[in-house]
């Protein structure tokens, strides 16, 4: 991995360098000026705007509010019940609208049963044909991470359910077999957090897991999308195993999801918002710089 890209991540979670920034004349104005690319707004009125925008693309999206490592339980509570309002909000089926959220976001670390217990508050409040999609976060969260989403499939709860993948971990051909057999749809990406140990390179051994593991994904005869903005893997897998929901994140690369929605392949858009932009932002900064 290229040594800026790793700097990049690592100042993506360093407090002290995100106030620095903010706090300079201007800082805060202009960071989230070259935020706003990926960034559907600091308010759920102006996310819900760009949902519709999406939607009368003919993308389907997935809404987001913006966080992550809270350490507190009472907190973690008040982000579900924000997230219970959203989901009133979002316009009814057959609009596809789903939620996602990342588990650290609902104090994880500080209590899993808790946080399991919290995630499916959320999913049994969606109607039936949506989900909530459970995002990826660092390889130590990994097991806690499965746990709690198949303790939550387990409820009843697949078929409202989501969960990410991340190719370049080496354990993921496990985790995603125990997902696909609790009827959990998986999406698939390459991995975006720079990891001491347990995970593949960057670049080509990369691609080769994503493949091996489109495949695997293809085989399992359960429902799974194509998380990428590498065109050549994606035509590849499109290729190989037909038509497959494709996903962006909103702001990259978004007339390739256009063009992709002109060959009936099923597209959706994350969308995230919320006033704790700044280290997402600089993830897709340090993404940008490749590997």
């Amino acid at each position: 991995m290229r040594a800026d890209r790793a700097i990049l991540f690592k100042l993506a979670t360093n407090d002290r360098f995100e106030q620095l920034v903010r706090g300079l004349p201007g800082g805060e104005a202009n960071a989230y000026r070259a935020a706003s690319r990926y960034v559907a707004g600091r308010t759920r009125d102006e996310a819900l705007q760009v949902t519709s925008d999406q939607l009368g693309k003919g993308h389907g999206v997935s809404l987001d509010l913006f966080g992550e490592l809270s350490t507190d339980a009472a907190a973690a509570a008040k982000i579900v019940d924000e997230y219970l309002e959203l989901a009133k909000l979002i316009p009814p089926p057959p609009a596809d609208v789903w939620l996602a959220v990342d588990l650290s976001h609902l104090a994880l670390d500080l209590d899993p049963s808790g946080c399991a217990d919290l995630l499916a508050k959320l999913v049994e409040a969606l109607p039936p044909g949506r989900r909530v999609q459970v995002g990826a976060e660092d390889n130590g969260r990994a097991d806690k991470i499965l746990e709690c989403v198949l303790d939550v499939a387990g409820r009843g709860l697949a078929d409202r359910l989501g969960a990410t993948v991340q190719a370049n971990l080496q354990r993921s051909p496990e985790d995603a077999d125990a997902l696909t057999a609790a009827g959990v749809q998986v999406r698939l990406v390459k991995g975006a957090y720079v990891e001491p140990s347990g995970a593949h390179p960057y670049g080509e051994p990369t691609d080769i897991a994503y493949l091996q593991l489109a495949h695997r994904l293809a085989a399992s005869g359960s429902p799974w999308s194509l998380a990428t903005h590498d065109g050549r893997v994606r035509e590849a897998v499109l290729l190989s195993v037909g038509p497959v929901p494709v996903e962006h994140l909103l702001g990259v690369r978004p007339e390739v999801l256009d063009q992709l929605r002109a060959r009936v392949i099923p597209t959706r858009v994350y969308v995230p918002y919320g006033p704790d932009w700044f280290r997402y932002w600089l993830r897709r900064v340090a993404e940008s710089r490749g590997a």
